[in-house]
């Protein structure tokens, strides 16, 4: 029996899972949670050609698709910053004086992430968005305000796969009868 049309409802995780090459080929374990997710967007953009000849569109030709995407999530997650925004973490001390610093250098590059999602289906299951080779290319950006809490936002690109068996895909909208945990790509 096929699964109904999903509705999906609300954030329920995101995850970040750091590639273990440059080329982004072979993914690392584990995945990284956001904390507190509240937002998850995606848009699919396309650029295309056009086939000019005696003042008439003969016809168009697309270079192929890339998604944008933009998250928000609640608290400080210096693993996640990590994943996201390259840079290095250190701990040292002991407890009750144990320190942990994350630090990013101008000579690094963001890195190249996957990136799943997942949101409740009021007509039952779950649902995932999953995109490999995510990088954020946008600014990564949070603020303390006195009254608030604090969030962290940042955008960016997702391209075509190139991991084994997943070559080529952009983004995957996964539909599960069941809830599926996600971060175990």
């Amino acid at each position: 029996m096929p699964l109904p049309t999903a509705i999906p409802y609300g954030i329920r995780d995101i995850k970040v899972t750091p590639y273990t090459t440059a080329a982004a080929t072979t993914l690392g374990t584990p995945a990284v949670d956001l904390p507190y997710a509240r937002t998850l967007s995606w848009t699919e953009t396309e650029d295309f050609e056009e086939l000019r000849g005696d003042d008439t569109i003969i016809t168009t030709k697309g270079k192929g698709p890339e998604v944008e995407w933009e998250l928000e999530a609640g608290g400080l997650s210096l693993p996640a910053l990590k994943v996201i925004d390259g840079g290095t973490i250190t701990e040292s001390g002991t407890t009750p004086a144990i320190k942990i610093s994350y630090k990013k250098l101008n000579t690094e590059s963001k890195p190249f992430f996957h990136l799943e999602g997942q949101v409740i289906s009021d007509s039952g299951g779950d649902v995932h968005l999953v995109m490999d080779r995510c990088r954020a290319s946008g600014d990564f950006e949070g603020e303390f305000t006195d009254g608030e809490f604090f969030l962290t936002a940042c955008g960016g690109v997702a391209l075509g796969s190139l991991i084994t068996g997943r070559e080529g895909i952009v983004f995957e909208f996964v539909q599960n009868e069941t809830a599926d945990a996600i971060g175990a790509p």
